[in-house]
């Protein structure tokens, strides 16, 4: 095998999931890494029978995924629900891998400003009695929180996969660079704006933007679009 397909990086879907389905087949990699932005119509595993049984898959999720109570379920409450790498660390075919899903909402947080709430439950205090049960609207439930974030900074990896893009698009955030190193991360790969490129950002941190539908391996060329 070509160690550079052993794990592939899928860019938002937004419901096309053929480009994926077929590196798969063709590279038969140990495992797939995708980046947010589903639109799913169905489950992630019906939207992904061709290849469930093939290789791994994990995800995190985009802002598209909390868009509606049908998009958000036919993920988060997927048969591939535990493979979400949301703030967590996963060794995955020898790789430890971090995930960073959801994107910077200005009434939550947006760096460089200072975050508008602590954490969900000093938001969560804030609004009730109006929110039933301490449920938090979809929106909110997209946003990257500043505690979380900094809790995912404590831990380490060697690849950290975000849908937001760090500073090394005009769209991005230099924080997410920021967090990279504080993990000691060397490489990042990123969603959300539907292009690919190749960027090294300070620590010599390698970035890769994967555009929507397209495919890319661990040396960050795009091999399907």
């Amino acid at each position: 095998m070509d160690l550079s397909k052993k794990i592939l990086f899928a860019g938002d879907p937004h419901g096309n999931f053929k480009p994926l389905i077929a590196a798969v087949h063709q590279h038969k990699p140990k495992a797939v890494v995708l980046l947010g932005d589903y639109d799913l119509e169905t489950s992630l595993e019906n939207s992904l029978q061709e290849i469930v049984g093939l290789t791994e898959i994990w995800w995190i999720a985009g802002n598209h995924d909390f868009e509606t109570p049908d998009k958000h379920h036919n993920l988060f409450h997927s048969a591939l629900a535990d493979n979400g790498l949301h703030l967590k660390v996963v060794d995955i075919a020898g790789i430890r891998i971090a995930g960073l899903g959801g994107i910077f909402l200005g009434r939550v947080w947006y760096p460089p400003q200072a975050p508008k709430w602590a954490n969900k439950q000093q938001y969560i205090n804030a609004q009730r009695p109006h929110l039933k049960s301490g449920e938090m609207p979809l929106k909110y439930q997209c946003a990257i929180w500043h505690d979380e974030f900094h809790a995912l900074a404590k831990m380490k990896a060697d690849i950290l996969v975000t849908h937001e893009a760090p500073g090394s698009h005009k769209h991005g955030f230099s924080v997410i660079g920021e967090l990279a190193s504080a993990m000691g991360v060397k490489h990042i790969f990123h969603g959300h704006l539907h292009e690919n490129y190749a960027r090294v950002i300070k620590h010599n941190i390698q970035v890769y933007g994967v555009a929507n539908a397209a495919v890319a391996d661990l040396t960050g060329n795009t091999i399907s679009d």
